[in-house]
């Protein structure tokens, strides 16, 4: 494949992230091909037929057939010593002490400090107010040693651009659940973490039955509430604020291949890893866009023996990667050597199902999901078993009680038989990430099991000629495909199987996630959409379902007036009304030619710069104003929001004489990813900046603040920030 020929978005995210460049910065990878063959070499080195796998390896890499986690295909095969491969850490147990808390706090940096996203678990720590012996004072409780984690994970640079992600579970029992659930609604706290409730199977009943709830500590009870008044509360905050998650720690548990041997009681920031204290585990993913055959035709097929093939070589891969790897901590080392954890999942999912021609969430799509998960579980753990013959089991695999495990037992009888005999090479082997970056490097396939999101949409970027922009267009993988087969198809008459993530109900959202876990031995990563307008009391039943259905865990996401999605498609701009003109009849053309100026922005957020260009209009009463606004960088961490943020700020320029109110919102948001410190101030987000760049230019064009703008920054400096991270 002629790396010429990809689409633009797919070169610049290779190019940006995963292109192996000289410390001079000469590109080394001239092709993506190179970054196949670098990758494959490199995973390769301690094969004993090494020419053999390294082909091998190629051929499952190749035209992203197999997808593995972004840090191995930056990594693998280069000279860069001092970085992990591994997406996922969950670190120690916390000791209630401060020696224990701040040793985590150390463990949790240097993990950061080479790329590696964690989790914890808070509820070891005692709860407020509860007596000190040694020191005869009381305890602060949890949610204040987690700003301590959050400003040390504000810090750090990870990886050298990205920063560190958290995730924060505090168990249902905890008698500060209550204060943990409100912990992020002032907008400023705890920005760096997700937060997820550790639900247990007793609260679930205990819910059920509108019993009594006792909130503990160390065997003693500190509180009894309502059970359902405590649910209410944790699904009122996750309607309004997509916080905090939900984890059903009891059926990890249950579920837990070495449940013999372990306690989980935290996962991995987005969820899909449920580990140990010190777990680690790597992620892959099979592009299921690349194996159905006829696709949009009637001969549509899914070819099961060549998932079978490229799954069997996929294990082999992330396994050699457990070798050969950095790891922040020995603990870390130590827990992957003994357990040679991995998590093969999918993504392409929704796009295969349109090659098909079946609807996201439809009987149909939900069954065939079903089976393409089985095939890669099933060859994933056949190919460790063969594994496990030549290069032996993993360390702490209890062959009797390994095969007796309520995941284990439901396998196929020549697996249970295969590992009582062999043993098998590693202790999980199948997880769904959300696969969003891997995603767009492989062609802007759908993430993970997510549906589309939308068939296309445009982003503006420079050409290289001054401050001339031009519109680029990133449309959905299967979506493209469509039309190069059908040039002369009527947009407006798609095949039903065309459908985005709003036309789904959350019921048909959970039914396909419960099709995948049945078959995963670790967890998935997946957000239901929900309308803004859906019921509370509905709502609430999404989360019984979901326990019913068997899931792990379940995260949903609701635009409210406190947080709201990034990406605009094209479709919404049509939506979107003329409330905010002060006369929808003056809303204008765009004239051929208009004036502006370009601002630069530099934030320690990003080594690219920032630029935002604001043309303005002059109006038949000589009075000028913004008419439009383009942002534009080379670091395409924020191009989504790009999109949005140029589209809707213009719409209200071209729409109002004074958009005043709008800088006031723009610069009382904060961001989720925390914000930081500019010529002596906190800048609480880098949207934040661009209402403050808006608002100088606007001074400079004699358009000053109004009572309006005033009363909205007094009002927003009240609420909690308008931006949140679903978990």
């Amino acid at each position: 494949m002629s790396t010429e020929n990809i689409p633009d978005i797919q070169w610049q995210i290779w190019d940006m992230k995963y292109r192996y460049r000289a410390e001079d910065g000469t590109p080394l990878d001239a092709t993506v091909e190179d970054t196949w063959r670098r990758v494959a070499r490199g995973l390769a080195i301690y094969e004993r037929d090494r020419e053999r796998w390294e082909k091998h390896f190629y051929d499952c890499l190749a035209d992203y057939r197999f997808l593995p986690g972004g840090r191995i295909v930056a990594n693998a095969g280069t000279a860069r010593k001092r970085v992990t491969m591994f997406n996922c850490y969950v670190l120690n147990r916390i000791d209630d002490s401060i020696e224990g808390i701040f040793e985590t706090v150390r463990n949790a940096a240097l993990t950061q400090k080479q790329g590696g996203g964690v989790g914890f678990d808070f509820s070891t720590i005692r709860p407020k107010g509860a007596f000190i012996r040694g020191v005869h004072a009381s305890a602060s409780g949890p949610v204040s040693y987690m700003r301590v984690f959050d400003a040390t994970c504000r810090t750090i640079m990870s990886a050298g651009q990205r920063r560190g992600a958290q995730m924060a579970v505090l168990s249902v029992r905890h008698p500060d659940v209550e204060e943990f659930i409100m912990a992020k609604r002032d907008g400023k706290s705890l920005q760096m973490f997700n937060l997820s409730v550790a639900i247990t199977n007793e609260f679930v009943e205990a819910v059920k039955a509108d019993g009594r709830w006792d909130l503990t500590f160390d065997h003693k009870v500190y509180k009894t509430v309502r059970a359902r008044d405590l649910w209410e509360k944790i699904m009122r905050s996750t309607y309004d604020y997509a916080e905090p998650g939900f984890i059903l720690i009891d059926r990890i548990n249950e579920l837990n291949n070495m449940y013999y041997c372990e306690d989980i009681r935290a996962t991995n920031p987005c969820g899909e890893q449920p580990l140990p204290p010190f777990g680690a585990c790597l992620l892959g993913s099979v592009n299921l866009t690349r194996f159905v055959s006829h696709p949009f035709t009637s001969k549509a097929a899914v070819e099961y023996k060549a998932i079978e093939q490229t799954v069997a070589v996929a294990v082999r891969m992330l396994d050699n990667t457990i070798d050969i790897s950095n790891y922040p901590l020995e603990q870390q080392r130590d827990q992957a050597m003994q357990k040679r954890r991995m998590g093969i999942g999918v993504t392409g999912l929704a796009d295969a199902l349109v090659f098909l021609g079946m609807r996201y969430g439809s009987p149909e799509s939900i069954e065939t999901a079903g089976n393409i998960m089985r095939t890669i579980t099933h060859s994933a753990y056949r190919a460790s078993i063969e594994l496990a013959k030549e290069k032996g089991p993993f360390q702490h695999l209890d062959r009797e009680k390994h095969v007796r495990g309520a995941f284990v037992s439901r396998l196929p009888e020549d697996i249970r038989d295969g590992i009582l005999k062999h043993g098998i090479r590693n202790s999980h082997l199948t997880s769904v990430a959300p696969t969003g970056t891997i995603s767009l490097y492989a062609g802007n396939v759908s993430s993970g099991l997510e549906p589309i999101f939308a068939l296309s949409y445009t982003r503006r970027v420079r050409t290289g000629y001054g401050d001339e922009m031009t519109e680029q267009e990133v449309v959905d993988y299967a979506y493209r495909r469509y039309r190069e087969q059908f040039p002369d198809h009527d947009p407006k008459r798609l095949p039903p199987s065309f459908v985005t993530t709003d036309d789904i109900s959350p019921h048909e959202h959970v039914d396909m996630q419960a099709a995948l876990q049945h078959h995963v031995d670790s967890s998935i990563s997946k957000t239901v959409n929900v309308p803004r307008d859906f019921p509370f009391e509905e709502f609430q039943e999404i989360y019984m379902y979901a326990y019913e259905k068997g899931l792990k865990g379940c995260t949903t996401f609701r635009p409210s007036d406190a947080i709201a999605g990034v990406l605009v498609r094209k479709e919404e701009e049509k939506k979107q009304p003329l409330a905010e003109a002060e006369d929808p009849e003056q809303v204008v053309g765009r004239p051929i030619e208009l004036h502006g100026v370009t601002y630069k922005i530099k934030t320690p957020l990003s080594a690219q710069a920032l630029y935002i260009t604001i043309n303005d209009i002059i109006e038949p009463d000589n009075v000028r104003r913004p008419f439009e606004i383009f942002i534009n960088s080379k670091n395409l961490q924020h191009f989504s929001w790009m999109v949005a943020m140029t589209r809707l700020i213009s719409a209200v320029f071209r729409r109002t004489r004074n958009p005043s109110f709008l800088v006031e919102e723009l610069k009382c948001i904060f961001d989720p990813n925390g914000g930081y410190f500019k010529n002596g101030r906190y800048v609480p987000s880098l949207v934040a900046e661009i209402g403050e760049v808006i608002e100088h230019h606007l001074e400079t064009l004699g358009i000053a603040g109004d009572e309006e703008a005033a009363a909205v920054a007094a009002q927003r400096a009240s609420e909690p920030a308008t931006a949140g991270t679903p978990t």
